[in-house]
C-alpha cells in the first residue's frame, strides 16, 4: 500500500449485496453486487486499510421474484434486518445493489438504530432522479422512483416496513444532490415537503463544493447519522453507462470524486447504498471499475496527502540524471 492511500482512520465496513430488481422494469440490476465484487470493491477497501467483512447477499423475506410493492417490502423488510445488525455489531454497511428500492431497507435499519440511540439521521441522495413518486403520481410505476417518498411517510403505501416501523424520515433531512430529471408530480411533492435540493443547474453556476459544504455543515451541527446513497445515474452517462435511467449532463469523474474526496474529510457517512449498477447495459465493466473508485475515494484514498507544498518550494528545474 503506498503513502499516498493511508487511511485517516480505519473502519470496520460491512458489505452487504441486495441483488434486487423487482422495483425497476430494466433487467440486470441483480447482477450489481456481483459486478462491484468482481471489479475489485473489497480488495479496495481492504488496500486502505479497513476492516471489509463480506456478508453476502441477502434474500428477501417471501418468493423470490415477486414484483412491484410487494416484492419490494421482502426485500425492504430483509434487508433492514441486515444494516441494522451491522450497525448495531459497529460497522459501518455497504449495501451494493441492486435497483434504488433496496434504500427502503437500507433507511428503515439505519432509522431503527438511531431510534434506539436518539440520533437524528439525514439522507445525502445522489441521483438524477427525486425518487419522491408515490403509486398516484409515477408514471412509470415503478418502486425504485419512490423510495424517499415512502420513507417520508407519504400517503398510498402499503404496508413496506416491519412493524413496529420508526417515525418517517423528516423531508427536510433529505437533501438531492445533482438533481437533473424529475416527473410533474414528484416536483410538487418536493416542492411542498421543503426537501432540499442541488439540482445540476446549481452544481453548474457554483461547483459542488460550496453546496455540499452547507450540508456538511448542517449534518454536522445536529450530530446526525449521514446515510449517503449513491445512484450510478448521479454521473454523466458518458462516464459510466451501466444504467436503465441515463440522464445526460451528469456529474463528471472529477465533481463525482471530489464530492467522495470530501465526504471522507467530512468524517460524517456512517452508512451507504451503491445502487442501480446495471452490468448487463456495461461496456467491459468500466462503470464498476468507477463506482469502486469512487467508494475508495470515500473511503481515504487520494492522490497526494495535504497540506501539499507551496508552488514556490518545488524547484524550477527537474533534478539530472546521473
Amino acid at each position: 500500500m503506498s503513502g499516498e492511500d493511508q487511511p485517516d482512520r480505519a473502519r470496520s465496513i460491512a458489505l452487504i449485496g441486495a441483488p434486487i430488481e423487482v422495483g425497476t422494469s430494466e433487467a440486470g440490476a441483480l447482477m450489481g453486487p456481483a459486478a462491484l465484487r468482481t471489479a475489485g470493491l473489497l480488495r479496495a477497501l481492504a488496500e486502505l486499510g479497513h476492516a471489509i467483512a463480506d456478508r453476502g447477499d441477502v434474500a428477501p423475506d417471501g418468493p423470490a421474484g415477486t414484483r412491484g410493492l410487494d416484492g419490494v417490502a421482502a426485500w425492504t423488510r430483509a434487508l433492514s434486518r441486515a444494516v441494522e445488525d451491522a450497525l448495531d455489531a459497529g460497522a459501518l454497511p455497504l449495501t451494493a445493489g441492486g435497483d434504488h428500492s433496496l434504500s427502503l431497507g437500507s433507511v428503515d435499519g439505519v432509522m431503527r438504530h438511531c431510534a434506539r440511540r436518539g440520533q437524528p439521521v439525514f439522507v445525502l441522495w445522489l441521483d438524477a432522479h427525486a425518487d419522491f413518486n408515490t403509486p398516484a403520481t409515477s408514471p412509470s410505476g415503478n418502486v425504485h422512483g419512490m423510495p424517499l417518498a415512502a420513507l417520508c411517510g407519504e400517503p398510498g403505501f402499503p404496508p413496506l416496513f416491519a412493524e413496529p416501523a420508526p417515525a418517517p424520515l423528516p423531508p427536510a433531512d433529505v437533501h438531492l444532490f445533482g438533481l437533473r430529471s424529475i416527473d410533474a408530480g414528484e416536483r410538487a411533492l418536493v416542492t411542498a415537503r421543503r426537501v432540499g435540493v442541488t439540482d445540476m443547474r446549481t452544481i453548474d453556476e457554483f461547483g459542488v463544493v460550496a453546496p455540499l459544504r452547507r450540508v456538511l455543515d448542517r449534518v454536522a451541527a445536529r450530530g446526525a447519522h449521514l446515510h449517503v446513497s449513491l445512484d450510478i445515474d448521479f454521473l454523466d452517462p458518458s462516464i459510466a453507462p451501466a444504467v436503465g435511467t441515463t440522464v445526460p449532463g451528469g456529474a463528471t469523474f472529477r465533481e463525482a470524486h471530489l464530492i467522495m474526496e470530501m465526504l471522507h474529510d467530512s468524517g460524517l457517512v456512517r452508512s451507504l447504498d451503491v445502487v442501480e449498477l446495471n452490468p448487463f447495459l456495461d461496456e467491459r465493466g468500466r462503470s464498476a471499475r468507477v463506482l469502486v473508485e469512487l467508494v475508495a475515494s470515500l473511503f481515504g484514498r487520494r492522490i497526494l496527502d495535504r497540506p501539499t507544498l507551496p508552488i514556490e518550494a518545488v524547484p524550477a528545474e527537474p533534478a539530472g540524471r546521473a
